[in-house]
């Protein structure tokens, strides 16, 4: 049976993460909006993109490629989010996003950890 992407736990971790970014920053003012919550959902609605992309790829180098891309993209997230706190536009611990940003990173390496394992690659 082949697997969907839309069935890996950190693919509907990385769409959960990107909805509740989306649903805080539709609700800041305009300047707020513009200069960091435009780049923070495209950061965070990248990480599931580039896991979907790379799932259709069929050479597991591709399949990599793309998963650091989505740990990129995770990391910017984890960045643009920090610069919304320390501004004030969200709280440390809102909408439960702490928590997938704490255990996503985790789980994004052990899918990259399985995929070099399943393809002999270092």
């Amino acid at each position: 049976m082949v697997l969907k992407v839309e069935d890996l736990d950190i693919y509907q971790m990385a769409e959960e993460l990107a909805d509740k970014v989306w649903d805080i920053c539709i609700k800041w003012d305009y300047f707020a909006k513009d200069t960091i919550g435009k780049q923070l959902v495209r950061a965070a609605d990248s990480i599931s993109v580039n896991l979907a992309e790379g799932h259709g790829r069929y050479h597991f180098r591709d399949r990599l490629n793309f998963c650091y891309y989505a740990r990129g993209s995770l990391e910017e997230t984890k960045s643009w989010l920090s610069k919304a706190v320390r501004r004030k536009l969200i709280s440390h611990e809102i909408n439960g996003i702490k928590q997938i940003i704490e255990l996503l990173p985790k789980k994004l390496n052990a899918y990259i950890t399985s995929i070099k394992k399943a393809h002999d690659v270092g």
